[in-house]
């Protein structure tokens, strides 16, 4: 059932991503004494606007919910600047631009170590504990026995636990070689047992059934074979990690949640990796595909939700800070060139890349935009 609320916590949580980073190059600018002529959350035409009287900032509300922009006095490609103008971006120390790019990607990280840290402070962090039953599959013994949601807390009366050291589920229902299994189950607070008698799969058969089905996973199903045993016991059952909740000290927090947004980006630059060199598929979403799951995340839950927020803080940072020509990254390597040399990159050569950068980045943002659009025919 659609739940309005739960809509605007996704709402605000896209706005907070799109916030912080603008910020960050906001504050820093500031600093560096550079005069910002606006501050946009959303690009177009500015529908909600207010002029700061202090800063002579225009804050504002745009209709393209693709993100934001900070426009800095001379930091526009074709603008033409004052050599005079000390509060213009192109006249300050390049240390002080390099850090006003940076501060986006920057910021984002920041908020997503002082989001996990607060997560893990006042919640605890969640741990996989218990095999738990997301389904079960029709034409297994387990069909009728089990329910999505169950608990399997044994196996024949030995503990069952999701560890690193210990059997897991599928070790279990392997070494019983089709020997019926006394399964312990906790469902609604009370615990019984069911024997469940695993079943003998060709799991290549079944690899080759579905590339039949689908000539186009032929070169994925090819490889999943070469890795597959030709024959698997199953009792039917698609399991799903059941988490318990563990207390942690401020100390261990803030190690956590320094470590957060590291493991992160090692883990969405591996996919990234994977995805360029045709390893797995691209899954490309835009704003209405980000609302729609953090309006997943927030239904399931409040924590959730702020995982959602960590990890695109982390994968918004690290997005911007790739080198293409019109991102951070893109300006920052300019930058980096100057800082080495200590002279400027050729304006011109700069105003190309850029403009291919916009013009390139201008056409995966409508392509994204029909991708989101389409999913919901």
């Amino acid at each position: 059932m659609f739940d309005p609320l739960f809509l605007l916590a996704s709402i605000i949580a896209l706005a907070f991503l799109i916030v912080v980073h603008e910020a960050g190059h906001y504050f820093v600018a500031r600093w560096c004494k550079m005069r910002i002529e606006r501050f946009s959350i959303g690009f177009g035409p500015g529908l909600l606007k207010r002029t700061s009287k202090k800063t002579g900032t225009t804050f504002q509300l745009a209709p393209i919910p693709f993100g934001g922009f900070v426009e800095i006095r001379g930091m526009n490609i074709a603008e033409e600047v004052d050599p005079e103008d000390r509060f213009a971006y192109p006249n300050r120390p390049v240390w002080q631009r390099f850090v006003t790019i940076f501060a986006g990607p920057a910021t984002n990280y920041l908020s997503a170590i002082l989001l996990a840290f607060a997560l893990y402070s006042c919640h605890g962090i969640d741990v996989a504990k218990w095999y738990g039953v997301s389904s079960v599959i029709k034409d297994y013994d387990a069909f009728g026995k089990l329910q999505p949601g169950d608990r399997l807390t044994a196996i024949n009366g030995k503990e069952l636990l999701i560890t690193r050291d210990g059997p897991t589920l599928i070790d279990h229902v392997a070494q019983a070689k089709g020997a019926p299994l006394r399964v312990t189950v906790l469902r609604d607070g009370k615990t019984f047992d069911v024997t469940i008698k695993p079943r003998l799969d060709n799991s290549h058969a079944e690899v080759t059934a579905l590339a039949a089905a689908n000539p186009a996973l032929e070169p994925f199903t090819t490889a999943l074979i070469a890795k597959l045993p030709a024959e698997v016991w199953r009792i039917g059952v698609q399991p799903k990690a059941q988490m318990i909740t563990l207390d942690v000290g401020l100390v261990d927090a803030a190690g956590r949640a320094l470590a957060f947004p590291v493991d992160k980006t090692k883990q969405i630059g591996a996919g990234l990796y994977g995805i360029v060199f045709g390893k797995e598929k691209a899954d490309p979403g835009g704003p209405i595909r980000m609302v729609e799951e953090f309006y997943r995340a927030f239904s399931a839950g409040i924590i959730p939700g702020i995982e959602l927020v960590m990890m695109l803080s982390v994968y918004l940072g690290m997005f911007n800070l790739l080198p293409i020509p019109a991102l951070d990254g893109g300006r920052l390597v300019f930058l980096l060139y100057e800082m080495v040399t200590r002279r400027r990159a050729n304006p011109k050569v700069e105003t190309m890349v850029h403009m291919a950068g916009i013009m390139a980045l201008g056409v995966v943002m409508i392509l994204v935009l029909i991708i989101d659009v389409k999913r919901f025919f």
